[in-house]
Formats: C-alpha cells, structure tokens, sequence
C-alpha cells in the first residue's frame, strides 16, 4: 500500500509532527504549564485521529513542551469567578448539562486509549489532575523519575472522569491516590506498575525512543489487533460504566457544600490561596447542606500556593536564572 500523507489540521494548544513511523503530539501551552483549555481535549483528539488516518504511523508519542507534561485544566479563571457557568452552575443546578459538557472532555481523552495506534506518554515534571487524566489515557507512560503524577482534587471540586486508576494499579493503589489527592513520583509510578518505564530527565528522551522504535517495527494491523483485544477485556470489565458515575460524580464535587466553599474560598483570597488550602492535608472544611461555608474563610498565610505548583515554579525560576548567568558570562567573555 503507497504512503498516504494527508494535511494534518492546524492546532492552536499542540503541535503535531510525523517522524518516520512515529506521530509525535506536544502539548504546547508552557507558559500556563500545558494547563488544558477549552480547545485542547478536541485538538487531542483530533490529532490522533490524524495519527490513524496516516499509514506512514505505527506509533504516537505525547508530550509536553516547557516544564512539564500537563498541570491539568486550567481552573484559575473558572475557579475565582467563572462567570458562564461552565464548571460551577447557578443552582439549582442541571447535572446533565455538566455531564454532556464534561463527558465529551472524558472521550476526546479516550481517543488515545482506543487509538488503534498504540500511545504513549511522556511524562516530566507534572502530570496534575485533568493532566494525570490525558497520561494514564494513554497505553503506555515512560516518566522522569522525579516527575509527580495524581489528582489532587479529588479532596475537593473534583473526580477524575475517565477513572483510569482502578484499571492501571488496581483496587488498593488506586485507593490510595483517590482517598488521599497525593502525588507520586516517577520511581513510585514504576513499582507500581503504572509506568512502563523510568529514567532521569536527561534519559528521558532515549527511554521514549527506545519504546516507540520497539513497537514501530510491527506491523500496524498487529498492533490494531493485539490492541482491540487488551481493550476490550478492560471494557468487559465495566470501563464505560465506572466514567458514567465519575463523570455525574465530579458535577456534583463542584456543586456540593465542600465545592461551593472551595470556589467561594478561591473567589475571595484567589485560586492559589485554595488549592494550598487543598493540598496542603489540612482537614477540608464541610459547611452541610444549605450553606456555602462562610464560617471557613480563614485568610491564607501571604503567597499561599499549593506545594506541588512552588516546586514547579521553583524549577522554572531556578532553571530561568540559570539561563540568565549563562547569558552574563558569555557577555563578559565578549567584553
């Protein structure tokens, strides 16, 4: 059969590349850290179905341009006002609206885990709540042994809808990250079981590679075929299911007493002020029914952030000055 080498849509959050048998996707918003916009999930999934309309394409590879892979939806506005009612409805509120508007965010993301081309995450830095969604969507994730993964707002305004964590470590572990909203790291995630592999940033590259080529050898109905099968024993496990009930259930983590107190809490002191709030393992306040928590106002100790969003800023500012002194000494030489 000749090459086909169809015109791949234009994307405004990702860029998207085919390099030999390999289609390569990078999120592409490094200065919100890849946070996920309206536009990405429909952009996800329509370069992977560029990726498998291509019959030059084996294999696809995800990544993250800047700092990290993704740090997941990009909140902060929805968060502290949110003033056409996308993530937080007037109430009383409709749960099928957010279902509609959610579940279609959950199948642009499964579009990677029905590909018929294998998919495979490269993971650095952070792949945080609805970024830890996209990840563990994919069939294969190959992380920096110091990169963090999980969903920390599943302690408050949230619930993962394509509820991979069960199918990827199994009842207990997934326990453990959804009860607690904890982050693990890239040595964690491969002991575990939910990475395919581990290595220092530096190798991080080579260890992708090493994986893409593996696959890229066989032939592409063997993948399509070994794939369907794998898939459909998750199926058969009641995969549609479990997101049907994520999915209804993160709508109502947003419109609970405890959702309605952490947007009213983001509104008045801002979003990073509450998710240090959320993340920090201070008891979550629950206000009960009718009220939004206006006891549970507390102001936030000044810069208040969340400890995973100081590490990545830390890298960012440190990684930044370093640049800086590089630039400096070369001045100097010069001079």
């Amino acid at each position: 059969m000749p090459d086909r080498k169809p015109r791949p849509p234009r994307f405004s959050t990702l860029r998207y590349a085919v390099d030999g048998r390999i289609a390569r996707i990078t999120l592409n918003r490094p200065e919100r850290l890849n946070a996920i916009s309206d536009a990405m999930p429909r952009e996800i999934r329509a370069a992977v179905e560029a990726a498998n309309a291509d019959e030059r394409v084996h294999v696809i590879v995800l990544a993250g341009a800047g700092k990290a892979f993704c740090a997941g939806y990009d909140l902060k506005a929805y968060a502290e006002g949110d003033k056409t009612n996308v993530y937080t409805q007037a109430l009383p509120w409709d749960p099928t609206l957010d279902y509609k508007f959610m579940k279609k965010n959950t199948e642009d993301f499964m579009s990677l885990w029905r590909s018929y081309k294998p998919t495979i995450a490269r993971v650095h830095g952070y792949a945080a709540a609805g970024g830890s969604d996209i990840a563990t969507c994919c069939d294969f994730i190959v992380m920096e042994d110091k990169a963090r993964i999980g969903y920390m707002p599943v302690r408050v305004w949230g619930c993962p809808t394509p509820a991979m964590w069960v199918y990827r470590l199994g009842a207990m572990r997934a326990k453990r990250m959804m009860l607690t909203g904890d982050l693990i790291d890239g040595r964690t995630a491969f002991e575990w079981g939910l990475a395919t592999d581990v290595a220092p940033l530096e190798e991080l590259d080579a260890a992708v590679e090493r994986l893409a080529q593996r696959i890229a050898g066989v032939p592409k109905n063997q993948l399509m075929m070994m794939k369907l099968v794998i898939n459909q024993a998750v199926d058969a496990m009641g995969l549609e299911q479990t997101q049907m009930f994520a999915t209804i259930f993160d709508g109502i983590t947003r419109h609970s007493p405890e959702g309605l107190w952490f947007k009213a809490y983001a509104e008045k002191f801002g979003f990073p002020a509450a998710v240090e709030w959320r993340d920090s393992g201070r008891p979550i306040p629950e206000p009960g029914p009718g009220r939004v928590g206006e006891d549970f106002m507390t102001p936030p100790a000044k810069g208040a952030r969340s400890q995973w969003s100081r590490d990545v800023t830390g890298k960012r500012v440190k990684a930044v000055s370093a640049k800086d002194k590089k630039k400096a000494k070369g001045a100097k030489k010069r001079a």
